[in-house]
């Protein structure tokens, strides 16, 4: 029977119940969402796809250890549309602490890093990983004691912010994005749910092609120099040491004790290349570069994505720092 012989012999009720399911239905609003940095902003981007309108406080090629909050920024924070802001935790975003008391946000903040396996700044001596407490600060309290000022280096504590940097963290961040948007937004957690499937597909099967392509490197030669501590999931995860001359915040500045211990552990070690980050001045690997021999293996992502081109996304800057860092060192 064809469709429309069964509509012309179809009971009155049906036909009305069709008639009025095909008619155009209005679109829900997509939830405001505010992110603390762009890597965070572009995953809840992927997963949130067009149901979610996402601002975020640092912009690509920012640097998220040194902020400076706009007018703007409180305003967005201070509206009642806004329902969520997503922090990465662990230290790396602690000035929004001051952000929400100034501007008296009533969403909820989730901690994207919760539930990682964390690298305590000393790793390189004791290897230790700790759990981060599942739920730890999911709602951060009105009346915060912290005391971060804002334009300002801050220490990051006991671990290392940059979970993000090992790929399988990465899908812990996603798997806890995709629960909060569903929970404030139960009516589209299908998708959600759907697209954090498909995103960590996406990030085993990377994760799969940058163990292979460091593998393929032999181990002595697996050494690299960056600007500033961004680097130690990535090497732990992938097989690579890094040295960073400036610790783990880009607002410090390292004595020329230290630098002259970075050249000589470059020259004994022969450490191939030292590599450029696009959150920081980078003359001080050019002085390394030139007084080492060592080359500059070019520009690396390590807090920020780029404003445009393969970094732009956080996939993308994977795939980039990857395949620069093994260019560079082969």
């Amino acid at each position: 029977m064809k469709f429309q012989a069964y509509l012309k012999g179809a009971p009155a009720m049906v036909l009305a119940g069709l008639l009025v399911g095909s008619l155009p239905v209005q679109a829900k609003a997509p939830i405001e969402v505010v992110t603390s940095f762009s890597i965070l902003a572009d995953m809840v981007k992927t997963v949130g796809a067009d149901q979610v309108n996402v601002v975020s406080l640092v912009p690509a090629d920012g640097n998220s250890h040194e902020v400076e909050l706009t007018p703007r920024d409180i305003k967005k924070m201070s509206s009642p549309d806004t329902q969520l802001l997503f922090v990465n935790g662990l230290g790396l975003d602690s000035w929004t602490d001051r952000l929400l008391a100034s501007s008296g946000f009533q969403g909820k903040v989730i901690v994207a890093s919760d539930g990682v396996k964390v690298r305590k700044l000393d790793e390189a001596a004791d290897h230790d990983v700790h759990d981060h407490e599942e739920g730890h600060e999911h709602e951060h309290e009105k009346d915060h004691d912290h005391d971060h000022g804002h334009g300002h280096g801050h220490d990051h504590g006991e671990f290392d912010p940059h979970a993000w940097q090992d790929l399988a963290n990465g899908q812990v961040y996603v798997r806890n994005i995709a629960r909060a948007l569903s929970q404030a937004d139960p009516a589209n957690a299908a998708l959600y749910e759907g697209n954090a499937r498909d995103y960590i597909q996406q990030m085993q099967a990377l994760d799969e092609q940058v163990r292979k392509a460091m593998a393929d490197i032999p181990a002595e030669r697996r050494k690299i120099v960056t600007t500033h501590d961004a680097f130690g999931y990535f090497a732990d995860a992938y097989g690579l040491e890094v040295i960073a001359p400036l610790g783990i915040s880009t607002s410090a500045e390292p004595s020329a004790k230290d630098i002259s211990a970075v050249i000589r552990q470059i020259k004994e070690q022969k450490i191939p290349a030292v590599f450029l980050e696009n959150v920081k001045n980078n003359k001080l690997q050019d002085q390394i570069a030139r007084e080492t021999g060592a080359k500059v293996g070019g520009m690396l992502y390590s807090d920020a994505l780029a404003t445009s081109g393969e970094a732009a996304s956080y996939l993308g800057m994977m795939r980039h720092n990857t395949g620069v860092i093994t260019e560079a060192i082969r």
